[in-house]
């Protein structure tokens, strides 16, 4: 006689009770995936709102001694940010060292921002890869966190086609209001317009953050695709004479009512002549290396750096003292003195 306990069939025999296992049908449900739909996803943006967005900051992350996040430096900095003007802000940019973290980590801090500063700036998570399932997935994840918009880079190292291109753009668009981020000195391969005219048929596409330059900046706004410059050095210029809408800025981590002013009052030739020593300055290196050794000097966030990244050697350290005191102490964020720090006060961190 059988009986049935849980998911297995008892049956009796002369050796004695011999379980049958059955699997529970309901649990059996091979090789199915079950994707985000962009009208499942948490706090919905239009796209309309990403477009119209000037200054939008690559916000630095700010860490501990032991490398993890600062959050609340991070939370301090956001918040300057907002005060000042800024409209956007992306997380785990090329600035923010996403590259430098875990997924983890990454979606985290998103969903951070976005609980924290929500409702008063508009937050865009880089969520991109080299990699499309990791882009996919990102992406879901973040925008099922709440974030605004994705921003996202053509595939690097591992190149692909201009065909693969598409795909992979067209793979993340549906998700939600994405910008994508076109920086060949980083990527290794320039994604032309007719790429982006190809994409654009996606309803989600707000617009690009271009840094090839302005005739690329005036191809796309001749067309009424949406442009953020990602040279600060060219952002005024862009915007003016150009029609860019606005740009995706380093500078304004330090800088933020100053480049409100670059991009909302009116063309000034002075006040950009004017902030070109700290925007050369800032790319003397690599970006982020000079944003984290002057944010530091500031006294706004640790002297801790995550490596590879180490900091600009002293005598640009004391060029950038002197920059400050140029422009005026209070024209910058926070509120110490700034100083020339000495090798030994800066942490570097391999693991974390």
């Amino acid at each position: 006689m059988a009986s049935v306990i849980g998911c297995c069939s008892l049956k009796s025999t002369h050796r004695g009770v011999m379980p049958k296992w059955r699997s529970p049908r309901a649990a059996v449900i091979p090789n199915f995936h079950l994707p985000m739909r962009s009208n499942e996803v948490k706090n919905r943006t239009n796209v309309d709102d990403i477009k119209s967005l000037r200054l939008i900051t690559a916000i630095k992350t700010p860490y501990l001694p032991d490398g993890r996040f600062d959050l609340e430096a991070y939370d301090a900095l956001v918040n300057m940010q907002i005060e000042d003007g800024a409209e956007g802000v992306i997380v785990g940019g090329t600035t923010g060292e996403g590259q430098l973290m875990s997924w983890d980590e990454h979606i985290m801090l998103i969903g951070h921002t976005v609980n924290c500063f929500g409702g008063s700036i508009k937050v865009i998570g880089n969520t991109g890869s080299n990699s499309t399932r990791e882009a996919i997935h990102a992406t879901e994840q973040g925008f099922a966190v709440g974030m605004h918009a994705a921003l996202h880079i053509n595939p690097y190292y591992g190149k692909t086609s201009l065909e693969g291109l598409v795909s992979h753009f067209n793979s993340v668009l549906p998700m939600g209001p994405t910008i994508i981020y076109n920086v060949p000195s980083r990527t290794g391969q320039d994604i032309p317009p007719r790429v982006i005219h190809t994409v654009a048929q996606s309803s989600n596409l707000a617009g690009i953050k271009e840094c090839i330059g302005h005739d690329r900046v005036e191809q796309y706004t001749s067309n009424d695709i949406v442009v953020w410059s990602g040279n600060d050095d060219q952002c005024h210029d862009s915007r003016w004479d150009y029609r860019a809408t606005g740009v995706i800025s380093v500078t304004s981590n330090l800088v933020p009512r100053l480049m409100r002013e670059l991009m909302f009052g009116g063309k000034n030739p002075a006040l950009n002549a004017k902030l070109m020593p700290l925007m050369e300055w800032l790319f003397v290196e690599p970006n982020p290396i000079g944003l984290n050794t002057a944010l530091a000097q500031l006294g706004v966030v640790r002297p801790v750096f995550r490596l590879p990244y180490v900091p600009l050697p002293l005598a640009k350290r004391v060029e950038f003292v002197n920059i400050v005191k140029e422009l005026g102490r209070e024209n910058f964020i926070g509120e110490k003195d700034v100083q020339v720090l000495d090798d030994d006060d800066f942490i570097l961190v391999g693991r974390y």
